[in-house]
């Protein structure tokens, strides 16, 4: 296992121990921060997940949630809006809250954990972009 696998699983599972169930992903992304984690980019609805860190590139492939050929849901701003404040609330999973995005015609989203953005993209160059808060770990 290279180093930058091992210091980002590392980094994932200290963030599980602390991420409170509700405004959780905060903390998910400042322990990835202070790890070396400058960007991650999800691509749905293929569930692979890259991650830039100090140590070099990783990726992740989770089990798709489409195969074979299929329609792209349209951007709906509003929907992805809802998906994001039901999470936010602890009130869906995290397959949930992919599914919720693809259906919301999420096609990407790109985390900057310097800037403390993210960034959901839809196949025809619609872009919704929130801001996170910043937490003390202690």
């Amino acid at each position: 296992m290279s180093k930058a696998i091992e210091n980002l699983k590392t980094a994932q599972q200290r963030a599980m121990s602390i991420r409170p169930k509700v405004g959780g992903f905060p903390y998910l992304a400042e322990v990835l921060r202070q790890a070396g984690v400058t960007h991650n980019f999800w691509f749905l609805p293929a569930c692979q997940s890259v991650y830039l860190t100090n140590d070099g590139p990783v990726i992740t492939q989770g089990a798709p949630m489409v195969s074979g050929t299929a329609d792209v849901p349209a951007f709906d701003r509003e929907a992805l809006i809802k998906a994001l404040r039901t999470d936010q609330a602890g009130e869906s999973t995290f397959p949930e809250f992919l599914a919720a995005s693809w259906q919301a015609g999420v096609v990407r989203y790109d985390v900057d954990f310097a800037a403390r953005t993210v960034a959901y993209y839809g196949c025809n160059g619609e872009q919704y972009v929130e801001s996170y808060p910043a937490v003390d770990l202690k």
